[in-house]
């Protein structure tokens, strides 16, 4: 590598620093949970995407360790070579049942089941129609098809019409509406009744991305849809959230789409098949959900508690009801002070800066899980308040 091109890639790297837009991670020792371990120093954790608070879950860890003693570490292979497993089939099979489709496919990640989606199913005879603020994954999914592109504001149901009106108009074999189900950064769900009711008007497939709602939105945890009591015709999701924390995606729907992935979803085929303890992990996370009303009730109750608690302080919130709560800050630099004023008094939270947020829209994205007490959220409560006068982030 010539000494240019590293010169070139620091310049870059010093520039992200002054701009105040450089991430940083942050070591955890031990296991993800309401309370965890950073450089030696006990800290609440305000941050995480442990929704039902599964992560160190003793049935999950106990299903972990029983299949990776009956099915070994790893396949050490894609899936159509010599890697599937009778668990990988056993849990395509629950998925499927639990989100009530006919089938379901696991992947490595759910961006890489987003990334696999598009270019088996739409060829340039088609449209694809996404929500202006969905995932990135979403985005290089479609960008890797051949069909025509359209977007349409965020949750802006004219907006909608007219861009469905324009693939219809284009002459466009098929349209797929393709949107999150709760978009990430803001905290906010989308609009599904009316999104299908369009897409039915125009004979228009419908997908969604629900990362952040299987498990614990909708009755029994079965998603967005469930929970606006419609039906689309793919959703797609992850292991890695509120069924366990770990890792894996998936798409599920109909049988003949699931089969056509199968055969041609690259990220699918030149992927190794997911581990068996990950596998084992989720099968038994699948079953706590289904019966976790109690789960779901206290994250409901955390986010509402959490939500009137910061409005009380007088931050500037994103509306909605959703576990996660956006702190909204505005300067990317002032967010990290934020987070690190945060970080002096005990609390990790992250901040959220471009290109992650459109500039100017810096904020600190809270999230509960229901692992948190109601010590644990006046801990929080009283560390926000501090820190928000010190920083001048509160008058």
């Amino acid at each position: 590598m010539t000494q240019a091109f590293l010169t070139h890639i620091s310049a870059t790297l010093r520039a992200l620093d002054a701009e105040g837009l450089m991430k940083h991670e942050r070591a955890i020792q031990g296991p993800q949970a309401a309370r965890v371990l950073v450089g030696g120093r006990q800290m609440l954790n305000l941050c995480s995407n442990n929704y039902l608070g599964l992560a160190d879950d003793p049935r999950l860890i106990a299903a972990a360790k029983a299949a990776m003693d009956s099915h070994g570490y790893g396949m050490a292979s894609v899936r159509f070579i010599c890697g599937t497993q009778d668990l990988h089939q056993m849990l395509e099979r629950r998925l499927a049942a639990f989100l009530g489709t006919d089938d379901a496919l696991l992947f490595a990640a759910c961006f890489d089941a987003n990334g696999a989606v598009f270019e088996p199913l739409l060829g340039e005879e088609d449209a694809v129609i996404s929500d202006s603020l969905n995932h990135a994954s979403i985005i290089d999914g479609i960008r890797l098809c051949k069909a025509r592109r359209f977007r349409f504001a965020n949750t802006d149901m004219d907006d909608l019409h007219r861009q469905l009106q324009s693939a219809r108009d284009g002459g466009a074999r098929f349209i797929l509406v393709v949107s999150d189900g709760v978009f990430s950064m803001d905290g906010s769900f989308a609009n599904l009744a009316d999104l299908t009711r369009l897409a039915a008007d125009f004979g228009a497939l419908t997908m969604v991305d629900d990362c952040h709602a299987t498990g614990f939105i909708g009755p029994q945890g079965r998603g967005t849809a469930a929970r606006a009591g419609v039906k689309v015709d793919l959703m797609t999701g992850t292991f890695g959230k509120a069924l366990g924390g770990a890792l894996g995606g998936y798409v599920a729907g109909p049988q003949a789409v699931i089969d056509l992935l199968r055969q041609r979803a690259r990220p699918y085929l030149f992927s190794n098949a997911l581990p068996p303890a990950v596998v084992g992990a989720a099968l038994a996370a699948l079953e706590v959900v289904e019966g976790a009303d109690d789960l779901r009730a206290q994250l409901a109750s955390n986010a509402a508690y959490w939500r009137a608690g910061l409005q009380g302080l007088g931050f500037d919130l994103l509306p909605g009801s959703h576990p996660i709560v956006p702190v909204m800050i505005g300067d990317a630099p002032l967010a990290q002070t934020f987070a690190k004023a945060l970080d002096a008094r005990g609390v990790m939270v992250s901040a959220f800066f471009f290109p992650v947020v459109p500039r100017g829209q810096a904020r600190i994205r809270t999230q509960m899980t229901a692992a948190l007490t109601r010590e644990d959220l006046d801990f929080g409560l009283a560390a926000f308040a501090a820190a928000g006068r010190e920083t001048g982030v509160l008058a």
